[in-house]
């Protein structure tokens, strides 16, 4: 089945969100969040003192983008544990718009699994913000 223009616009979106994401990460490759000033600081925590589960995603894609995954992992384990399977479904977007039909293999996210990803931020979020050890080491 053939898909009509209409039906593969929000792969072109994908793709051309895709193109803006390298001269990003070129910036973050370049420019350390702990060095400069000019990334956006995260208003829940600024407003409240309380890590929201993107806290600490900036440093942790630095980090990635320069080999070193156990300190991204420091600063966001959910984001680096999440990084593979959100790059693979972009990927299978991208090729399916590309290609008219599907060509890697997807996992629908049916109501169910959307509310077990929803449960999975939350409890991470709850679990970084308790002051004890072992839960602190979640924090960024």
């Amino acid at each position: 089945m053939r898909l009509t223009a209409a039906a593969r616009r929000p792969g072109w979106v994908l793709a051309a969100a895709a193109l803006a994401a390298a001269p990003a990460a070129a910036v973050l490759y370049l420019y350390n969040p702990l060095q400069v000033s000019f990334y956006p600081r995260c208003v829940l925590f600024v407003l409240t003192g309380i890590y929201c589960p993107g806290c600490g995603v900036l440093r942790a894609t630095h980090a990635l983008l320069h080999g070193r995954i156990a300190t991204a992992l420091g600063y966001n384990a959910l984001f680096v544990v999440a990084l593979p399977f959100l790059l693979y479904a972009i990927a299978s977007q991208l090729t399916q718009a590309a290609a008219g039909r599907a060509v890697l293999p997807t996992v629908p996210l049916s109501g169910r699994n959307a509310r077990l990803i929803l449960w999975v931020f939350v409890i991470f979020t709850v679990l970084r913000n308790i002051p004890l050890y072992p839960f602190n080491v979640l924090a960024p």
